[in-house]
């Protein structure tokens, strides 16, 4: 099977330019997802996982490395040199992220935040309303908040918007930053239950989790991180 994202030797480090230092995150990464499974990213606090996100979404410029994604026409770009505008693309499109926090316009409902990215890929309003009321309701948002804006929401809450919105349009490849953090055990469990399915349907996936148990049920390989040290992958 080809693989969908290929990481090597991925390395990031932030320069303090006051203090004329330079400050270690990931370091000589190896990384390879497939369509239909899931990876997980493990290692302790300060190894570099959410590092390792960034650089593939272009939240942050590799500092070294090759992030080598092939889209559905077999095209393969290198994320970490590619132009904005071809990250553009690929963002609207082909990949999409789970950040541990929710970043929307203020005055907009928990609804039109999560329909955001079927409208941008042409799907009707009326059919992207559907899709994303359904999806609300198997995530445990209650109905009353549905044409509500997230800003007064619980954390808990929040995230489960969140959990929405990347979820909905069924990026070909998906990276999740702890989307269960803050989520009580029964919406925990249904978003396990929506990965498998999301994975059943050829989605590949890159994910660290919160929650050890889930890394066991979820994934098909772990790579493990370690400070300034490349991760090796162990099969599940």
């Amino acid at each position: 099977m080809k693989p969908l994202l290929d990481i090597d030797g991925l390395s990031k480090h932030f320069q303090l330019h006051e203090q004329q230092k330079l400050i270690p995150s990931c370091s000589a990464v190896k990384v390879t997802v497939y369509p239909g499974q899931l990876t997980a990213l493990t290692g302790p606090t300060g190894s570099g996982k959410s590092s390792v996100l960034k650089c593939i979404f272009r939240t942050y410029l590799p500092s070294s490395g090759r992030i080598l994604y092939c889209d559905q026409e077999g095209k393969v770009t290198d994320l970490a040199q590619a132009s904005e505008y071809r990250i553009l693309q690929l963002r609207r499109r082909d990949i999409g992220f789970v950040t541990q926090f929710l970043h929307c316009l203020p005055r907009k409902s928990a609804l039109e935040i999560t329909i955001e990215p079927l409208l941008a890929r042409g799907v009707s309003l009326a059919e992207a309303q559907r899709r994303g009321r359904e999806l609300l309701a198997q995530l445990r948002v209650p109905e009353r908040l549905w044409a509500v804006p997230p800003a007064t929401f619980s954390g808990g809450e929040k995230q489960r918007i969140n959990l929405a919105r990347g979820l909905i349009a069924r990026p070909r490849l998906l990276l999740l930053d702890e989307p269960t953090s803050s989520l009580d055990p029964g919406t925990t469990e249904n978003v396990a239950e929506l990965i498998d399915t999301i994975k059943q349907e050829g989605v590949g996936i890159l994910a660290i989790f919160h929650h050890p148990e889930l890394v066991r049920r979820l994934a098909d390989q772990t790579v493990r991180l370690q400070a300034s040290s490349p991760g090796m992958p162990e099969p599940c």
